[in-house]
């Protein structure tokens, strides 16, 4: 006899699907109508005339052209590219070497060490675009006063109003920031590594670099893949350190792309139709990129 379909037991993809179901729900719930809604923007023309009137001409792939037309999109697309490769390279070092470095310290002092390293990640993307901007600042900011006292300048530095350091300068603010979230993934991943790999290691006369590059490097390259994907995604984002600390400025030394979709929809003359296509483009280069790591690099470390 054939027992009905409640009673049978589920396979582990069924049941996973059921159990996520809800979520699944709400994310569908959260999300699906603003992009469904962004999607339909950007094939029409929008702009504050057209919200008025409650009018939206179809335009289909103009709005598409005309983004991919402008200079200005492009030259953010450079600075982020910038931003990016400094950034997630920047974050990938430091939280390795951070990590290994917690890893070495005594039970309570890792604890503390921990709890301090996350103090950044807590702070709103915002107020630390704030912190930093007093920091930066040409006639009171202590970053000019505290390399002043050392005798490292002379005069007062415009660290975020000069067009050679700008983009540079709003790095570091994100890599502060940014950095908690790489270093205890990978001292998660540090915790997992039997310790009776570097013991044998230690007997067989191994040093410390070789036991780094033969055991504790291959170890970790999985969880340096993930946050490469992610903090990658991320850093294509940025935004509140852009708004807090230069607003695009000087000239386009800032433009990125987060940056130059919210200009395009929000300042005069408010093209949301183009704005919503940029962000499309953004997203799909995003996708792109992701696709890439996922073939080249997290496909390669996890056979």
């Amino acid at each position: 006899m054939r027992l009905p379909w409640f009673r049978r037991e589920m396979s582990a993809g069924r049941f996973a699907l059921v159990m996520n179901l809800p979520t699944l729900l709400c994310l569908g719930l959260v999300l699906a109508y603003p992009v469904g809604y962004a999607l339909y923007l950007s094939v029409h023309r929008v702009g504050l005339a057209q919200l008025r009137r409650g009018e939206f001409a179809f335009t289909g792939w103009e709005n598409y052209g005309r983004v991919l037309e402008d200079p200005l999109f492009w030259v953010a697309i450079k600075n982020t590219l910038i931003f990016t490769v400094i950034t997630v390279g920047s974050e990938i070092v430091l939280a390795v070497a951070i990590a290994l470095l917690i890893n070495q310290a005594g039970i309570w002092t890792s604890r503390v060490t921990r709890f301090l390293i996350l103090l950044p990640y807590a702070i709103p993307p915002i107020c630390n675009g704030l912190i930093w901007s007093f920091l930066y600042s040409f006639q009171f900011g202590f970053l000019n006063r505290i390399l002043f006292s050392l005798g490292l300048i002379s005069d007062p530095v415009n660290w975020a109003g000069n067009p050679d350091t700008a983009l540079y300068a709003v790095t570091v603010p994100y890599i502060w920031r940014t950095l908690p979230f790489a270093i205890i993934l990978v001292h998660a991943a540090l915790q997992g590594i039997p310790r009776e790999l570097y013991e044998q290691a230690a007997i067989d006369g191994a040093n410390a670099w070789h036991r780094f590059t033969k055991i504790t490097w291959p170890m970790l390259q999985q969880i340096i893949a993930i946050i490469l994907i992610l903090r990658t995604a991320f850093a294509f984002a940025v935004f509140e350190e852009i708004l807090a600390i230069t607003q695009g400025g000087p000239g386009d030394a800032t433009w990125v792309a987060a940056w130059y979709s919210y200009k395009i929809t929000f300042a005069p003359p408010n093209n949301f139709g183009m704005g919503s296509a940029s962000a499309f483009i953004l997203t799909l280069m995003v996708a792109a990129i992701a696709l890439v790591y996922m073939r080249l690099i997290y496909r390669r470390v996890t056979l």
